[in-house]
């Protein structure tokens, strides 16, 4: 039917529904027996009852709907619809003086809940049961727990039934609440709690389970997973709240667990209003954008709607991948491309005077500890030099925020990637005193997913059939996603007054062989039997666990419950100036040299290093 057309047959439809709803209220109150002053009665309240109901039905809405997905919100408006079109018959009876018995209008309100509301539900029926002969049987399918009783869960079971041609492949439910046990959901059995998930797997065979509790906190997800993980290979999951608001769910939005969903925290939110607010029609420059941190600033930075977005980097391949994404999603922002090296500062001169950015993301540094520990001068040249480099074209053009991305390596670092961040760290705070920019950096740990890091090297070392590669059984980690780190940052840029070391509250560190452990898991094998787990040592650089603060700097909360600042540290900006210009003077820079400038600079640091070599 043609949407011209719909609408007035729905209409001419709902207008039976009505006169049928009058009719039957006459004939149940008079007991079949309605005398000839009541039909004419009926007739004139039929013809008052349509037109308003019609009217009401228009302005509700109520065909402008797609009643083919029925459910609870579609029976509420229905309800609410007849509800005004009966007080509204009611009014108008009652000022025109026009004799209605009152248990007609309540008859009549219920009868027409029941054939408007009726006729909407009957077609969904209609619908759903044609559907169902157009999805081919599937053989050999799997046989799926939903572990979740509730909404999400009913929703998931309703879309594999429709989906499976009715052949349903899901036994039934698990849930924790006691109370819904025994109970049945769309025709299927709650089974019991968690610990009935063993007996059921082996008494019917079961192949995956589906957890659908979307509003469940990330610790109790993590729990929930690690206990099924050692009864079934695959496990999956329904990813957000998100995708039932509008009461649908499809198969395709199950997706696998994901390493990520193991943090054992809520993922961080920031406030979007704050950060469209300083961001909003102003020219950005992110350095290092073709990078992991990079880009993800790129991609949430375009969102906000940006005067400029300026993508600046050293390596050509990368920048043109996120060049080329956003040029396709973000047709409309306005982007430049600038192939530098922060270490070129004539270059970043150029950069800067053409550009007029008013705010500074830099993400641009050496980062591989392993590496840095061979080819200590590139550290400083990129993550001491560079950072000076950029911190201070932002100075000379007055940029309103400068941002830099450092490390929770930076802590009482024991690695030359760490030291250098923390000179970069100190010369930002220094440069802030006399500066109208405001200077800040934010400290995070390691980033779930980035290049190098420990996720895709452990994936790739599974699918190669092992073994994985563990440095120390007892070595831990804080661990964030990359769009929480981007947040985080973006965030820090909100709140920045200037010269603070902002931090995220990231939970509980994570073992990395635990990490190791579950990824196996999750990949359908077994630690140890399918899959070798190897320990080969601590590498250079590395300590056993990260730290946030350093004893000096203390923390103190902000505005946003999940970031904290802390205490600018104490140092002699004279000698650091001097330890730098020495740094400048030499083209090979060895890492106890590193730690000895860091060191004049601050007295009171821990030497890690020192103690290690020693």
């Amino acid at each position: 039917m043609g949407w011209r057309l719909r609408i007035p047959s729905l209409i001419c439809f709902d207008a039976i529904l009505i006169n049928f709803a009058i009719i039957i209220s006459y004939l149940v109150r008079f007991d079949g027996n309605i005398t000839k002053p009541y039909w004419t009665n009926l007739f004139k309240l039929s013809i008052i009852a349509t037109l308003i109901f019609l009217v009401i039905f228009y302005i509700c809405k109520l065909y402008h709907r797609i009643w083919a997905y029925a459910s609870t919100g579609e029976l509420m408006t229905v309800l609410k619809s007849v509800t005004l079109g009966s007080l509204a018959v009611t009014f108008i009876t009652y000022m025109t003086k026009f004799p209605v018995p009152r248990s007609i209008i309540l008859l009549f309100w219920a009868f027409g809940i029941i054939f408007v509301g009726g006729s909407r539900f009957a077609w969904r029926i209609f619908v759903e049961s044609r559907h169902h002969g157009k999805y081919p049987v599937v053989k050999n399918k799997k046989r799926i727990l939903i572990y979740g009783a509730g909404d999400a869960g009913a929703l998931v079971a309703r879309e594999y039934k429709s989906h499976y041609n009715g052949s349903q492949p899901v036994i039934g439910f698990i849930d924790d609440d006691p109370k819904k046990h025994h109970l049945t959901i769309h025709g299927l059995p709650v089974l019991g709690g968690r610990e009935n998930i063993p007996s059921l797997v082996c008494n019917y065979s079961v192949d995956e389970i589906i957890i659908a509790m979307p509003s469940v906190p990330r610790n109790s997800i993590r729990e929930i997973v690690n206990y099924c993980k050692e009864y079934v290979a695959s496990i999956k999951i329904l990813p957000g709240v998100y995708q039932l608001l509008d009461g649908k769910v499809t198969i395709n939005q199950i997706r696998p667990v994901e390493i990520e969903d193991l943090l054992g925290r809520e993922p961080v939110r920031t406030n979007l209003k704050e950060i469209s607010r300083y961001l909003k029609n102003k020219v950005v420059l992110v350095t290092g954008a073709g990078g992991s941190i990079g880009s993800e600033l790129c991609r949430q930075i375009a969102r906000v709607g940006p005067k400029k977005l300026v993508l600046l980097g050293h390596g050509e391949n990368s920048i043109h991948k996120i060049w080329l994404e956003l040029s396709e999603k973000f047709p409309e922002l306005p982007l430049k491309v600038e192939i530098a090296d922060v270490r070129d500062k004539p270059k970043l001169e150029i950069v800067f005077a053409q550009n007029k950015p008013d705010v500074v993301f830099h993400a641009a540094a050496h980062k591989h500890v392993p590496l840095m520990e061979m080819h200590p001068d590139e550290a400083v040249k990129t993550n001491v030099f560079g950072t000076k480099n950029v911190a201070e074209m932002a100075d000379r053009s007055h940029c309103e925020i400068f941002v830099l991305i450092s490390t929770d390596k930076a802590v009482n670092p024991s690695s030359v990637m760490g030291a250098t961040k923390r000179m970069a760290e100190l010369i930002i705070q220094n440069l802030f005193k006399g500066s109208d920019t405001k200077f800040v950096a934010v400290r995070f740990g390691n980033v779930l997913g980035s290049r190098g890091s420990v996720v895709p090297i452990f994936k790739e070392q599974i699918a190669k059939g092992g073994p994985v590669t563990v440095t120390h059984p007892e070595m831990t980690r804080y661990f964030m996603t990359i769009p929480e780190a981007v947040q985080l940052v973006i965030q820090a840029g909100a709140m920045a007054k200037g010269g603070e070391v902002f931090l995220l509250d990231m939970g509980e560190p994570v073992k990395i062989v635990d990490l190791a452990t579950n990824l196996i898991k999750l990949s359908g094998f077994k630690p140890g039997e399918d899959i070798e787990i190897k320990f080969t040592g601590i590498r250079p650089g590395e300590k056993l666990f990260e730290e946030l603060l350093t004893a000096e700097e203390g923390a103190t909360s902000t505005r946003h419950k999940r970031i904290f600042v802390a205490k600018p540290a104490e140092i002699d900006y004279a000698t650091l100036i001097s330890e730098l210009l020495e740094l400048s003077k030499k083209q090979i820079v060895d890492g106890n040299e590193v730690f000895r400038c860091l060191q004049k600079m601050m007295p009171k640091l821990i030497h890690y290093r020192q103690e290690k070599v020693g």
